[in-house]
């Protein structure tokens, strides 16, 4: 159990995880009633994915932008400045909802809101966490307990928000939530946090927007993982969206069964995020990020071709916890591989290949699958995915060597032992005295 949590011996970790995990849980039952409140305004399934759209395009428009802003200023100011403003457009979400004024307008404008402080949250979040762990050699079980912390909420929150429309409606759910939001903003303030010296801004911010992509594209380790993401996120996560279908039309079930499989999901990622944590290194995660799209693709093939409760349950487990190695792990490895003064402009590349993506993968997918239906249109993502995946693994000794100028320069020595072949190895930081 030490192990499993050994991040959390960090203080400014420890009152992170606490805040940010209490935040989630309102964030989930945001969502659930964001979606509701749309389906009933509108009864319009064209308009779900417009809100959806909208919420999540400004991540793939200014997320390269807000990483050079990350990388100018401090990673925990711009993490308290976008709470605040997350906090206010929740609280505006409820006040509509509450007073029996809101519109689909109000939701898309806010959604929008909430989509352009997410584009700078994001990169600024996953950047922070170096900052928040004195030890490098607990990077990647903080990264592991962040994915465990968010599977969690997701598992809650969802059950949670159907109670409380029942109970108080959206609105209530949209108080929570806004509520929930001093949790983190209080973690926040309290953190001991040591100022890192920062580069001098630049006048060019365009010059700076073009060494973040120059460094990714010389770096073939991680230009290799985040094609993978992206693949990934473009053809493979939309399947949330076509799930619906498939409860409906192939497995003759109802509301019941949705919320039944996507807790598998949930669950399957759950176990993922648990099991990185438990690691003890970075050791191997190279081919952690093979199997896992291997087994995120395999699932949806499956997953396209099951025609039974039991076995589609099973599957999702198994889909849930590919998607969740495969995330994870690449974070794990990009985190440890990159230059500090630029980590804010690869996380924000990292957040537009695994969240940028997502609303044109949804969208294509739904377009596919009017047309040759939800089963095959699952069962083409799926066979891409593993082709994708098999092809990093074929070239991981290629990428291991491609890495090693880069694992010079910032002092990360291989440990490889004797009978291993090196291009398993993901070599491990060197550890904080």
């Amino acid at each position: 159990m030490i192990s499993l949590g050994r991040a959390l011996r960090h203080r400014n970790y420890r009152l992170f995880f606490l805040g940010q995990g209490t935040s989630l849980i309102g964030t989930w039952l945001t969502r659930v009633a964001t979606a509701w409140l749309v389906y009933r305004l509108t009864q319009s399934a064209l308009l779900l994915g417009v809100v959806g759209f909208a919420g999540q395009i400004p991540a793939f428009l200014l997320a390269p932008l807000a990483g050079v802003i990350v990388d100018r200023t401090s990673r925990h100011r711009v993490l308290v400045v976008t709470q605040v403003l997350a906090m206010v457009q929740s609280g505006l979400l409820a006040f509509f909802a509450l007073h029996g004024t809101v519109t689909v307008w109000h939701v898309l404008v806010l959604s929008v809101a909430q989509g352009l402080i997410n584009a700078f949250e994001m990169p600024a979040r996953q950047s922070f966490v170096v900052d928040m762990v004195e030890d490098r050699a607990d990077l990647p079980n903080a990264i592991a307990l962040n994915s465990s912390m968010v599977n969690g909420a997701r598992l809650v929150g969802p059950a949670a928000a159907g109670a409380l429309i029942a109970a108080f409606g959206e609105g209530g759910c949209f108080a929570i939530d806004a509520a929930s939001y001093v949790a983190v903003i209080g973690s926040l303030l309290l953190m001991h946090v040591v100022p890192v010296p920062r580069r001098a801004a630049r006048a060019r911010i365009l010059g700076d927007l073009a060494e973040g992509f120059r460094y990714v594209a010389a770096s073939r380790t991680i230009r290799s993982i985040l094609m993978l993401l992206a693949l990934a996120s473009l053809v493979g996560m939309p399947y949330m969206v076509l799930l619906p279908i498939v409860v409906g039309k192939v497995l003759d079930g109802g509301p019941y069964l949705l919320g039944y499989l996507t807790a598998a999901s949930g669950v399957g990622a759950l176990a993922g995020a648990l099991y990185l944590a438990s690691r003890k290194s970075v050791l191997g995660l190279g081919r952690v990020i093979a199997l896992g799209a291997l087994c995120f693709g395999g699932g949806l093939v499956a997953f396209s071709c099951s025609r039974t409760v039991w076995l589609s349950l099973v599957l999702m487990l198994v889909t849930g916890g590919g998607m969740m190695l495969q995330m994870a792990a690449s974070n794990t490895v990009i985190q440890t591989l990159v230059d500090d003064e630029k980590r804010g402009r690869v996380m924000s590349l990292y957040a537009m290949a695994f969240f940028g993506t997502l609303p044109f993968g949804s969208l294509v997918s739904g377009a596919v699958a009017s047309r040759i239906g939800a089963p095959e249109t699952l069962l083409v993502a799926g066979v891409l995915l593993v082709i994708g995946a098999l092809l990093f693994l074929r070239s991981l000794p290629q990428i291991r060597v491609a890495a090693r100028p880069t694992y010079e320069r910032l002092g990360i020595l291989p440990r490889i032992a004797e009978g291993l072949d090196a291009a398993s190895v993901i070599p491990l930081p060197p550890e904080d005295h």
